[in-house]
């Protein structure tokens, strides 16, 4: 049943439909008149290929041109839709499958499926644990059933490894194992290679300390399940890193990354996980010996010169570090092929024997924690909607900038496609009362790299949206004056799922390499800045701005290095609101509202500051539940961390690791302080990773192993990753 505006209005006489219709043209004013002759030009000049664009412009006309009749039955069939969609979503709450999610803890009531965390913005849901529940029941007791629900509850992927068949014992003579000696293989490659790893298969002597406190593994009653936080995430058809006609690397800012593999799915529901399903790096010798599991199109990586893909049988997988002179100067690297191309997985380089003749592009995966700072994720959802026109880059316009060009007077939407570089610096002019949006295509990361200041200026009223890319080389530039000498009034900007890479950045193309310098200028008092979900380096801005930061990192390069303040880095900028946010340096701010957040900061011996962290207002604002360094001068803080002088020394952030690039960036170490990983005022952890929820997954993890372990069996929760 479908009571759409088209079929409601045609149900009419045709008499009342066209007095309707000359009504609503008359009774249109000069403005809207003139705003219908834009879309009709817009409509015009669009190509054939763009139908649903074409479509959304005579929708709009349509609209602007409505006679009174058709507008109240507009209304009278949005309300008839709200009604059917309700009618069939009632039907879908029936099942698991379709129902919405705050039906899911009802139904899992309704089965007895008790005892897990509802959390109604989280990225993991309960519907999985739901819906296998009774399959569960019927296996329980074994460990895969075990690995299912660990993989279920906590939406990662997880191993499952039964200690009791790695003891070294004397063997009972009924019941012989000869797979179980009690000593190691030394020529057995691929045992030494996962020695205290979740695919350890080496006998051990008997360890009687508790699992369930991460202290003992090796006995009889013990289960280990070990949970891969670090995911491993595509970029595919990418152009790599250039360093000469022989040598590149695969990320595209020429940094040593680890290849990850593309976890497989399991065929069978009895199956435990080995290394091929989880997201691991990949090990020079692993890949040498297994490479048509590994290398190759749609599997976990592939190097193409063309459009030919480079036959894995010319392929040689080695060591290719660094090779430095007596003084330690890099003069090259070791184990350079003759006749084949060779590949370090451990490092991410690729080094061929001859300069290929045509483009090279890799497909691989990387490691990291979450989606953030734009990748091949999708990320449709944040993509302003009805904003036309739509330019796309290179195949509607060559170039960023004349795209921007084209919108001066419409203003529209700039997406770029291809994990490829641009070698720009645009100079971006929003139309008054319109808003421009820059944006890299959905499951696209383009990489912009700019010689300089990327200036982005507007007229009244006017909003500029940067969306997906990774930006190298230059920083995002809003000036007080134009190119023109005219006032700025710009009045918003948002950047979502991008980076402005923290630190220097190499010399890519004709650019040449730059230093670590701030990443994001504003110059415009009263302007907005938001920044979702971005990796960003050092913020200079001016009092009277307002900055918000949510769900994203900003990293100075170093914690007493200057991550926020003024122009001259010195003195207060903007007032700052920061939320689920890891911040890197020392930050001085006019006012500063910080929730669930880490500001990693620390004073020089002889600083001019007089503290790490502070705010200049501090009647104004608040801080809580976030972590401050000892000493911060900011408003009343509320359940901050350190709670006590005593504590500043036990309770610090403890992170993965602190270089951009790596797997682990910013991600809070297993041994972290409990008040820092659980310190949010959801019991979730403080800083850029917050959305995950991570001690909410474990939490319900827990909850639920009880019922399907075997009697006197005892699990420990580990992190493989």
């Amino acid at each position: 049943m479908s009571f759409n505006l088209e079929k409601l209005y045609e149900l009419l006489p045709s008499i009342y439909r066209l007095r309707d219709i000359e009504t609503g043209k008359n009774t249109v004013n000069q403005s809207v008149a003139k705003y219908i002759g834009e879309l009709q030009i817009q409509l015009n000049g669009l190509a054939d290929q763009y139908g649903q664009q074409a479509a959304d412009i005579r929708r709009e006309i349509d609209e602007q041109q409505r006679g009174p009749l058709k507008a109240l039955l507009a209304v009278i069939a949005g309300q008839l839709d709200v009604l059917d969609e309700n009618l069939e979503q009632l039907y879908d709450d029936q099942f698991i499958e379709t129902c919405a999610e705050w039906v899911v803890p009802y139904i899992g009531d309704l089965i007895g499926t008790r005892g897990l965390l509802s959390i109604s913005d989280a990225e993991f849901s309960q519907r999985p644990v739901v819906a296998n529940t009774i399959g569960y029941r019927r296996r329980k007791g074994t460990a895969s059933v075990v690995e299912q629900l660990a993989r279920d509850v906590t939406e990662w992927n997880a191993s499952v490894v039964e200690y009791f068949l790695l003891l070294a014992t004397t063997q009972y003579m009924n019941h012989l194992r000869p797979s179980n000696v009690a000593i190691a293989n030394l020529r057995d490659w691929k045992s030494l290679l996962y020695i205290n790893t979740p695919f350890d298969t080496i006998p051990h002597t008997a360890d009687v300390r508790r699992i369930e406190r991460k202290r003992g593994k090796y006995n009889i009653p013990n289960l280990g399940i070990f949970l891969w936080r670090i995911g491993s995430h595509p970029l595919t058809l990418a152009t790599p890193y250039k360093i000469d006609s022989l040598r590149y690397q695969f990320d595209a800012l020429g940094k040593d990354t680890p290849l990850y593999n593309l976890p497989e799915a399991e065929e069978t529901i009895t199956h435990l996980a080995k290394p091929v399903n989880v997201p691991i790096p990949l090990a020079r010798r692993i890949l040498h010996k297994e490479m048509t599991t590994y290398y190759g199109k749609g599997l976990s990586l592939s190097v193409q010169v063309g459009n030919n893909i480079v036959d894995p049988a010319t392929i040689s997988i080695c060591d290719l570090g660094d090779e430095k002179d007596i003084n330690g100067n890099v003069i090259g690297w070791y184990n350079m092929p003759a006749s084949k191309t060779a590949i370090d997985p451990v490092l991410g380089r690729v080094a061929f024997a001859s300069a290929p003749s045509q483009p090279v592009k890799v497909s691989y995966h990387y490691g990291f924690t979450a989606n953030m700072g734009g990748g091949e994720y999708g990320r449709q959802d944040t993509f302003t909607t009805g904003l036309l026109p739509l330019l796309r880059v290179p195949t509607d316009k060559p170039t960023i900038q004349q795209a921007i060009d084209a919108l001066s007077v419409s203003g529209g939407v700039v997406e770029v496609e291809y994990n490829d570089y641009y070698f720009e610096t645009p100079v971006i002019k929003v139309p008054a009362n319109k808003k421009i949006e820059l944006r890299a295509a959905d499951e696209c990361r383009p990489v912009l790299v700019a010689s300089g200041g990327i200036e982005i200026t507007g007229g009244d009223s006017s909003d500029f949206i940067l969306n997906g890319l990774l930006i190298s080389g230059g920083y995002m530039h809003v000036p007080l004056i134009d190119s023109g000498n005219q006032p700025n009034k710009l009045s918003g900007f948002q950047i979502q799922h991008c980076t402005l890479v923290p630190g220097a950045t190499p010399a890519i193309g004709t650019v040449t390499a730059a230093p670590s310098i701030p990443r994001l200028v504003v110059e415009l008092p009263g302007l907005n800045v938001q920044v979702d979900k971005s990796i960003i380096g050092r913020i200079r801005s001016v009092d009277g701005a307002n900055i918000t930061i949510t769900n994203s990192i900003v990293d100075a390069i170093g914690k007493t290095e200057v991550a926020f303040s003024d122009l001259s880095g010195q003195d207060a900028g903007a007032s700052l609101s920061v939320t689920n946010t890891t911040v890197i340096g020392k930050v001085y701010t006019m006012v500063m509202n910080a929730s669930d957040s880490i500001f990693f900061a620390a004073l020089l011996k002889n600083d001019t500051w007089p503290a790490a962290v502070l705010a200049e207002r501090l009647q104004q604002g608040c801080a809580r539940f976030s972590y401050f360094p000892p000493g911060s001068i900011i408003p009343k803080p509320y359940n901050c961390q350190p709670a006590t002088a005593g504590d500043k020394v036990r309770v610090q952030p403890l992170f993965t690791s602190l270089n951009y690039g790596d797997p682990g960036y910013c991600q809070l170490h297993a041994i972290c302080p409990c008040e820092i990983k659980e310190g949010a005022d959801d019991a979730a952890e403080m800083g850029a990773f917050h959305s995950l929820y991570q001690p909410q997954r474990v939490s319900n993890l827990r909850a639920r192993l009880d019922e399907y372990l075997r009697f006197s069996m005892e699990a420990g929760i580990f992190y493989g990753s």
